[in-house]
């Protein structure tokens, strides 16, 4: 594929059901090598590609956790930086003002998808095997 050529989501994808997730609950999905997570407040889905704005690394500290200890914010294991739910605005954090990017999706009565057409992010990097690869081959160039 052309390296110029953004990459989009191919179709829709059925995420959930509203009821599938209990308040403050998420629900991690991966599309084409990208992941995404969901996750419910005040009845609403808001959803995410799964991408600090910092240093584009996940966010979660384990498997479908995203949420700050008070869980009223998400925040990124990395370095911590808080994140609004509803709107996906850093509050606190190296990356203040900016946001994590928003994945669209759609409902169809009680079906949740994530719509078709829209960019893919760029993979989110690895740090632990950046570092791995780089002590393994110290003259290899390291992406910054």
């Amino acid at each position: 594929m052309d390296n110029n050529q953004q990459q989009l989501v191919e179709r829709d994808y059925f995420l959930c059901q509203l009821s599938d997730l209990e308040e403050l609950q998420s629900i991690e999905l991966e599309i084409d090598e990208r992941k995404l997570f969901a996750i419910r407040q005040d009845n609403q889905l808001y959803a995410y590609w799964n991408s600090c704005p910092h240093l584009s690394v996940a966010l979660n500290w384990g498997h479908n956790h995203f949420l700050d200890p008070s869980k009223t914010h998400l925040q990124c294991a990395t370095h911590g930086a808080l994140f609004q739910i509803s709107d996906g605005l850093c509050i606190s954090g190296p990356c203040m003002d900016d946001q994590l990017d928003r994945v669209l999706l759609e409902q169809d009565q009680e079906h949740t998808y994530i719509v078709a057409g829209q960019r893919l992010p760029e993979p989110a990097r690895n740090l632990r095997q950046e570092a791995l690869d780089e002590l393994n081959n110290p003259s290899a160039e390291v992406i910054t």
